[in-house]
Parts: structure tokens; C-alpha cells; sequence
């Protein structure tokens, strides 16, 4: 059993602030986001119009930010550069066959027994490296019309036993909206698990409020909640609080990180993030390679930097600390290890 570190511990503090306010007070303008961080020298370098994709990040997570530090690994997944708009070859629109994978609104079936649904095109954070920059979530919405065609698809496939909710971030989507799922859940038994793939609960632990939480527990199915954290610098205490939340309610929490050049490519780093998740009650699951998507080359890692890196990771660490190397590669039954 993992257990949560000291800092992890709800304690009774006066009520936390509304999560859908502080969404709303995200950074959207990129010359806001250096002039808090004291890089007014840089606005320009930025490409214009946010590079076609619009910078978003919550106040809290800028605080996490080294003041200062044009180098800082949070700010530099999230800051739009220039070479974003660099054509690169081998990086794509569509950089994981997610387009060939669709089965109905909303709904993508890669893998045996798994389906995922697409259950909001929106984010709490636009992280610069993001493989769904360019989906068309207009037209691939799973939570429309009261999750209607995609409970549909899930009721006329009896192999489908677990169903992973992602996005954008599916925890974008009111607490409500989770609910209507819920109760069309209850009518595929062979449903048995639910798997949620989330930014939130590291950039916005706000999110991870009492009617959430009534929600997930209450929940008669197997619960999986998949962070994404790259680097140890975004967890705090808030986010420490937001996973035992996630536990008490029944959850196991595992993340999954993306290895990205200038941010976590280093031994120390690396293992670090591991210390630190683990010390949060969380388990490292996956590293995966960079999804080669259009506007994102300036942070690959080439394999075999990668190999060595884990090479020295096992060296260090316990093995259930040592994320598993992947990439994902369009059309394959699995994940591919490397």
C-alpha cells in the first residue's frame, strides 16, 4: 500500500477556492505570463498568435514557476516559441492515429477491452508538446447530447470492460456532467473499471473538490486516476492534498510523464520526479517518448538518450519507481516499450 507523506494529510483549513474561478483567472496572453515571471526582455521572441495554439495556465501552477529563469522546466512546456512553427519532418497533425481509431462520436478504440472517450476538448493548461493540439474536438465529443451515441457504442460491444476518460481533460467537464455518465455506466455491466486521465489534479488541485470526490467514491466500479507531472517542481502541498482526496475516494493513482528535451532529460530529474510522486502517494507508470506532433520536434529525446536515462534510473532506484519507457506508435495493439 502506498502511503501519503505528512503534507499529504487533509486537514480541516478554510474552504478552498472555487476551481471554476480559477480557471477562469488562467494566464492567456503569453506577455502576461513573462511580465509575472520578471522575462519582459523576451516578449520578442514570441511567435504571434500563440503559434495557432492559445497558451493557457492557471495562476497556481505559474507560482510554481522559478521567478526569473527563462530555463525553467514548467515555463518552458507551456511558453509559445518559434520554433513551433518550424515544419519538421515526421511530425504530424494526427501524431498517434487517433483519426483511424474512431468508432462513433467521441469514442476511439485502440486497444482490447479498452475504450476511450474524448469527454472534453478543453484544458486547465495547453501544454506546448500536446499529441491532440490539432484535434478536431468540435466534431469529437463524447460528453454531447448526454453521452448518447457514446454509451450507445459501449452497449453494443460486450468486450469493452474498461473505459478511459480523457481529452483535453475530462475533468474540464462540471461534476454533473461526470454524473450523467455515471448513471449510463450503470447500465453496462460489463463495464468494471474506469480509468481517467487528467492534468488537473497537478496544474488546478482545486478541481479535486467535495462533490467530485462524493462522485468518484460512490462509483460501484474499479477507479484508476492517471496523472501527467514531467517534472518534481510541479507538486505541492496542494497537489500532495488533491491525491489523498483521490485515494480516500477509492482511487489508484498512477502518472504518466512525456520526456521532453530541456525539461526532465536528466538522470536527476528523472528521479527526482519519482521520489517526490511516490512521497504524494502516486505510482510512476509511464515515460513516454515524445508523440511526434506538428509543432512540438524542439523537445525530442532520441532513443537512445532515453534508454540510458531509465539505465541509470533502474541503477538508483527501486523497480516500482522506474517508469516503464514507451511510445505509441498508430495502429499497435499496445503501447510499444522500448
Amino acid at each position: 500500500m502506498i502511503t501519503a507523506s505528512p503534507a499529504a494529510r487533509i486537514t480541516p483549513d478554510a474552504p478552498a477556492a472555487d476551481w471554476r474561478q480559477l480557471w477562469r483567472e488562467a494566464v492567456t496572453d503569453a506577455g502576461e505570463l513573462l511580465d509575472l515571471l520578471g522575462l519582459q526582455h523576451l516578449a520578442g521572441q514570441l511567435p504571434p498568435a500563440d503559434a495557432g495554439f492559445q497558451l493557457r495556465v492557471p495562476r497556481g501552477f505559474v507560482a510554481r514557476m522559478r521567478h526569473g529563469d527563462p530555463r525553467d522546466p514548467l515555463l518552458l512546456q507551456v511558453l509559445p516559441q518559434l520554433v513551433e512553427l518550424d515544419e519538421v519532418p515526421g511530425f504530424v497533425t494526427d501524431a498517434v492515429g487517433d483519426m483511424a481509431a474512431r468508432e462513433a462520436r467521441g469514442v476511439l478504440h485502440k486497444y482490447h477491452g479498452r475504450a476511450l472517450l474524448i469527454a472534453s476538448g478543453s484544458g486547465a493548461i495547453n501544454c506546448r508538446y500536446c499529441f491532440r493540439r490539432h484535434f478536431p474536438y468540435g466534431e469529437e465529443m463524447a460528453a454531447a447530447g448526454q453521452w448518447k451515441q457514446a454509451l450507445e457504442h459501449l452497449r453494443q460491444d460486450p468486450s469493452i470492460s474498461e473505459l478511459i476518460l480523457s481529452g483535453g481533460d475530462p475533468l474540464a467537464l462540471a461534476t454533473t456532467k461526470l454524473e450523467e455518465l455515471g448513471r449510463g455506466l450503470a447500465e453496462l455491466p460489463q463495464v468494471i473499471r474506469l480509468r481517467i486521465h487528467s492534468r488537473l489534479p497537478v496544474v488546478l488541485p482545486e478541481r479535486i473538490d467535495d462533490a467530485f470526490t462524493g462522485w468518484l467514491g460512490a462509483l460501484p466500479l474499479q477507479k484508476v486516476v492517471v496523472l501527467h507531472a514531467n517534472h518534481a517542481n510541479e507538486l505541492d502541498a496542494s497537489v500532495d492534498a488533491a491525491c489523498a482526496r483521490l485515494r480516500a475516494a477509492g482511487a489508484t493513482v498512477l502518472n504518466q510523464s512525456v520526456l521532453l528535451r530541456g525539461v526532465n532529460d536528466d538522470a536527476n530529474a528523472l528521479a527526482e520526479l519519482s521520489e517526490r510522486l511516490f512521497a504524494a502517494g502516486v505510482l510512476p507508470y509511464y515515460l513516454h517518448q515524445l508523440d511526434r506532433v506538428q509543432g512540438a520536434a524542439h523537445f525530442e529525446v532520441d532513443d537512445h538518450r532515453a534508454l540510458v536515462l531509465v539505465e541509470a534510473l533502474r541503477a538508483r532506484l527501486p523497480g516500482y519507481l522506474v517508469p516503464r519507457l514507451v511510445r505509441e506508435v498508430g495502429g499497435d495493439a499496445s503501447k510499444r516499450p522500448l
